[in-house]
């Protein structure tokens, strides 16, 4: 059974990573914030009791399980917003509730069609490229800069030493720079 050290560490350990995973998934920091929160408090409420070596993978199972919730209540939220809309308003034929609301700066419902576009294909030519990296590059380049893990993690995890790791992600880094700088990207 894991003590409650033991378990506060874990959280405080995995926070920051969950968080970032979260957001990635998401694109909302603040419903990000929420789910890692809840998934949290449910693994304390739930299985604190459970040994300490399960609860990292507990944790990604009710993380996961809260990601997908938080998608199954904005689809149904998005269907009685789309059913109410479509209500109207007896004076207007072309009335839309939603057009009453201005979208907060920097929202994903403030940016336009064109913006949203250019986001995802930017996002992609990113993901393309980082496919192509070796196997062990792109191994390296997702635990330390995906997955937030320091370098003694990374090392423990690919089953070599700490200088590899950083040669790894050096080469890994170079590589995508000049691979989208070839095509017009500068992050």
């Amino acid at each position: 059974m894991a003590s409650d050290k033991e378990l506060a560490d874990f959280l405080a350990g995995v926070e920051r990573r969950a968080f970032k995973q979260t957001v990635y998934a998401v694109r909302d920091d603040d419903a990000s914030l929420d789910i890692v929160q809840d998934a949290m408090i449910k693994l304390a409420e739930k299985y604190g009791d459970r040994p300490a070596a399960e609860l990292p993978l507990l944790f990604q199972r009710i993380l996961q399980n809260a990601m997908h919730d938080y998608f199954r209540r904005a689809k149904v939220r998005n269907t009685w917003v789309s059913l109410f809309s479509s209500l109207g308003n007896a004076d207007d034929d072309e009335f839309d509730p939603l057009e009453t609301f201005e979208a907060q700066q920097g929202s994903a419902g403030a940016e336009s069609n064109e913006q949203k576009l250019e986001r995802e294909q930017v996002l992609q030519l990113i993901d393309d490229e980082i496919q192509k990296l070796p196997a062990r590059q792109r191994e390296a380049f997702l635990m330390r800069y995906w997955e937030d893990m320091d370098v003694a993690e990374t090392a423990a995890a690919m089953g070599c030493s700490e200088g590899s790791v950083k040669t790894h992600c050096s080469r890994a880094t170079h590589t995508l720079a000049q691979a989208l700088k070839a095509k017009g990207i500068t992050l």
